[in-house]
């Protein structure tokens, strides 16, 4: 499937190190959930603001090839989203609250595209990974499209693996601000977001 320009960008216009990536907390007494809405790196944006998340990593979900690269995922094939890993407290912040945030930094009516780019490693996706996670998430499913009278395009896939992408793209937002916010920007994420979500468009907590 093509590619747009921006949907090329962490491999033309923005490929640059951007080499420390936040490490997975060891603490058994966090969580873990697996979040899919386009860009990985808007999304760690996004749920790094959000109370109790205690780190974020970028990678790949949904597919099945093991290990893949950046270049092998948004070249199609490989049946992975870009995604992102969440570690949370789940004393300070529950998952029900995760899935809002969720719903408001994705459009939930675009099917295997978010925004500016395009193809199904770009759809947006949850992956939960108990009973209890895929419960909650196909009520807030549910919720959104008795919300808007519409059908939704997300995705719910049982989790089976998460593989972290390449060393620049973690915590690419602070790394090469200048560079991400123009990618943002270009990409009418938020423009997007604030038609259909409004006063809540880009949540990082419940309103």
């Amino acid at each position: 499937m093509p590619i747009s320009p921006l949907s090329a960008r962490c491999c033309s216009l923005l490929l640059i190190a951007g080499f420390a990536s936040p490490a997975m907390a060891d603490n058994t007494d966090t969580a873990s959930a697996v979040f899919a809405a386009g860009c990985f790196w808007c999304v760690e944006e996004a749920y790094d603001k959000v109370e109790g998340v205690v780190s974020t990593i970028s990678g790949f979900s949904g597919g099945d090839v093991a290990d893949p690269s950046y270049d092998q995922v948004v070249a199609g094939g490989t049946g992975h989203a870009e995604a992102v890993k969440v570690e949370y407290d789940p004393s300070r912040v529950d998952y029900d609250t995760l899935l809002y945030v969720f719903w408001r930094n994705v459009d939930p009516f675009a099917e295997n595209r978010q925004f500016c780019d395009e193809g199904p490693s770009y759809r947006s996706a949850l992956f939960p990974m108990d009973a209890e996670q895929r419960r909650l998430a196909e009520a807030s499913r549910e919720a959104v499209a008795e919300r808007f009278d519409r059908q939704v395009a997300t995705e719910i896939s049982d989790f089976e693996a998460f593989y972290p992408a390449e060393t620049y793209h973690q915590n690419f937002y602070n790394k090469n601000p200048l560079r991400y916010r123009f990618y943002k920007s270009a990409c009418g994420r938020s423009d997007r977001l604030e038609e259909i979500w409004g006063d809540e468009a880009e949540a990082s907590a419940r309103s």
